[in-house]
C-alpha cells in the first residue's frame, strides 16, 4: 500500500452517505499559475489590483453570453438531490464538495450583484460580496470539482455543476489566480504541440520503437507512421499513449487494427495531443485554439477522415464542441463520422467481420469496464443511444472470455468518477485525488471479491493515469487497470502473424476446440 500523510479512507462493502465534517478540505489547493504560464494563454500575470471589479464584470459577462449559466445559478431550490451524489464529498466529508454547496460559491456572489434581492437585502437571499476569503474558497474548492457531471444526472432541474465550475475557473484566470497544473499543459501544447512537451524527435523515435516491438512479438511489420501526407486516417491520440504504460499498450493496439483494415493513416507531431484543456479551465477561446491545431494537421496532411484514441475529455470536446470550435469539416470524407473514436472504428470492423481474435491470449485477466465521465455523460458513439456504453463493453467481450460489470448504479451514465479529472491530476491534489477516487475503488473492490476480477478496463487517458497512481492507495496494484486496445491487441490475430501454438497441438484443432468450447458464463451473465 502507497504512503499517504493523510488518512486513506476505508473501503466499505456498499457507499455510505457520511458524516459532514466542515473545512476538512479547506487546505486542499493547487499550485498557482506563474506568470510566463498566465500569458502564454492571454491572461494577467498575477493577482490584478482591481480584482473584485474586474471579476463581477468577467462574470457578467459570461452571463450574458451563457444563459444556461443564469438558468443553473437562478434554478437550485435545495431539495438535496445532489448531496450525497459527488465522489469527492463522499471521499472527503466536506459540506463545500456537496455540488449544491460548491455551486453556492458562486451563486452567493452571483446573487449579491446580479439580483435585486441581492443587491438591497443580501442577508435575506444569502448573498455576499467578494471577498478575498470567498476567493480563497473559490480556488480551492473549484479545483476540488473534477467536472464530472453526475450530480447533474440526479438533479431534478439538469442543473449542471461542471458548467458553473468552469466559469468560476475562468473568472479566476481573468484576474490572474489561476492554475498552474492546466495552464502550464495548454501552453506546451502551443509551443510543442502536446500536453507532455514531447519534441516530434522523441515522438518519431517512440514510434520506431513499437514497430520493431510488434514485428519482434508477431513478426509483421505493423507501421506507425507520423506526418505521412495523403493518408486517409489522422489519428489523434492523448500525449500519454506515446510513452506510458498501459497507454502505450493501447496505441500498439490501435496501430494493430489500422493495419488489419489495410487503411492508410498517420499521426501529427504539429498536432499531437487529444487532450484539451481549454475545457477544464472553462476558456472556449484556448478550447478553440487548442482544437483549430487539429484542423490545420488535417488540411496540411490531406486526410480525410479523423480518429480520436482513447481519451475521455478529449472526446468530449470532440463530439460536442469540434465543429463549432473549428469547424465546417467539409473537406473531409462525408461517408464517415467526423470525427469518429477509435471504439467505433474498431467495432465497426467486428461487425463486419474483418477482425479475428483468440479470446485466451487474454485468460489471465477478469474483466470489469470504468465508464469515463466525459464519454458517459457528455457525448455518444455509434448509430444509437447508449452507444458510449455499448460500444466499448461488446469490444471487450469480443477479445476476452471473463468479463463482469461493477454495480448498475455505479456504472453508464451513473458512473463513478475516477477522482482525477477536471484537470486535478497533479500531485500537489493527491489527498483529494486518493479520496475522490473511493467511490469508485468501492464499487471496483466489490466486484473483485464478489466475481474475481483482476483488471480494469478504461477508454481515457486521465482516468487510467489516476488509477495507476491512486489504487496502490487502496492497496491494489497499478496494473489492474488497462487499456481496452490493450485487450485488442493481445487478442488480435494478425494476417501473416507467426503462430504461437504449440508443436504438438495444430492451429485449426485448437480452433475447434475454442469453437466448441460453451461461452464463458462470466460474458453470458453480463450480456
Amino acid at each position: 500500500m502507497a504512503k499517504a500523510n493523510f488518512q486513506v479512507p476505508e473501503l466499505k462493502e456498499y457507499a455510505e452517505i457520511p458524516e459532514i465534517e466542515p473545512g476538512i478540505m479547506a487546505h486542499s489547493k493547487p499550485f498557482k499559475s506563474k506568470p510566463e504560464f498566465q500569458e502564454a494563454l492571454g491572461f494577467p500575470g498575477e493577482l490584478v489590483e482591481d480584482w473584485q471589479k474586474k471579476a463581477i464584470d468577467k462574470m457578467g459577462d459570461l452571463l450574458g453570453r451563457y444563459r444556461s449559466l443564469r438558468v443553473y445559478l437562478d434554478s437550485c431550490v435545495k431539495c438535496g438531490a445532489c448531496t450525497d451524489k459527488c465522489h469527492y464529498y463522499l471521499g472527503t466529508h466536506d459540506p463545500k464538495n456537496m455540488p449544491v454547496g460548491r455551486q453556492d460559491l458562486l451563486r452567493k456572489v452571483y446573487r449579491r450583484h446580479f439580483t435585486l434581492a441581492g443587491r438591497f437585502f443580501p442577508n435575506l437571499v444569502g448573498a455576499t460580496d467578494l471577498t478575498e476569503e470567498v476567493l480563497g474558497d473559490w480556488y480551492n474548492y473549484f479545483h476540488q470539482c473534477s467536472q464530472c457531471r453526475r450530480c447533474s444526472v440526479f438533479c431534478p432541474y439538469g442543473i449542471d455543476t461542471a458548467e458553473i465550475s468552469m466559469a468560476a475557473r475562468e473568472i479566476m484566470d481573468h484576474i490572474g489566480v489561476g492554475q498552474k497544473y492546466c495552464n502550464e499543459i495548454i501552453g506546451k501544447v502551443y509551443k510543442i504541440g502536446n500536453n507532455l512537451g514531447l519534441p516530434g524527435p522523441a515522438l518519431i523515435d517512440t514510434l520506431e520503437g513499437l514497430e520493431e516491438d510488434v514485428f519482434d512479438e508477431t513478426g509483421v511489420e505493423v507501421k506507425y507512421p507520423i506526418d505521412q501526407e495523403g493518408a486517409e486516417i489522422l489519428l489523434v491520440t492523448p500525449s500519454a499513449d506515446f510513452f506510458a504504460e498501459p497507454h502505450v499498450d493501447g496505441l500498439i493496439g490501435y496501430g494493430k487494427v489500422f493495419h488489419e483494415a489495410g487503411v492508410s493513416w498517420t499521426m501529427s507531431t504539429y498536432a499531437s495531443e487529444a487532450a484539451n484543456f481549454g475545457m477544464f479551465i472553462g476558456s472556449y477561446d484556448n478550447m478553440r485554439r487548442v482544437a483549430l491545431r487539429i484542423r490545420e494537421a488535417a488540411i496540411k496532411l490531406g486526410v480525410k477522415r479523423i480518429v480520436f484514441g482513447e481519451c475521455g475529455h478529449a472526446w468530449r470536446v470532440a463530439y460536442s464542441f469540434l465543429n463549432t470550435l473549428a469547424g465546417p469539416w467539409d473537406f473531409l470524407d462525408q461517408r464517415y463520422p467526423i470525427p469518429q473514436h477509435i471504439c467505433e472504428f474498431t467495432h465497426d470492423l467486428i461487425q463486419q467481420g474483418k477482425l479475428k481474435f483468440d479470446k485466451s491470449r487474454n485468460d489471465d485477466k477478469v474483466l470489469t469496464y470504468h465508464d469515463s465521465c466525459n464519454v458517459a455523460r457528455a457525448s455518444r458513439m455509434g448509430d444509437k443511444p447508449g452507444g458510449q456504453f455499448d460500444i466499448p463493453r461488446a469490444i471487450i467481450r469480443e477479445v476476452c472470455n471473463h468479463y463482469y460489470d461493477m454495480d448498475e448504479e455505479t456504472i453508464r451514465d451513473r458512473t463513478f468518477c475516477c477522482g482525477g479529472g477536471g484537470g486535478l491530476l497533479t500531485d500537489d491534489l493527491m489527498e483529494v485525488r486518493v479520496k475522490g477516487a473511493q467511490p469508485r475503488i468501492e464499487a471496483l473492490n466489490h466486484v473483485i471479491q464478489e466475481k474475481g476480477v483482476t483488471h480494469m478496463a478504461a477508454i481515457c487517458a486521465i482516468c487510467k493515469s489516476q488509477f495507476t497512481k491512486v489504487l496502490p492507495y487502496y492497496g491494489m496494484d497499478m496494473d489492474q487497470i488497462v487499456s481496452v486496445h490493450q485487450l485488442v491487441s493481445n487478442a488480435l490475430i494478425l494476417t501473416g502473424q507467426e503462430s504461437d501454438e504449440p508443436d504438438d497441438e495444430p492451429a485449426d484443432k485448437r480452433e475447434d476446440k475454442l469453437a466448441s468450447e460453451p461461452a464463458s458464463q462470466s460474458t453470458s451473465a453480463a450480456a
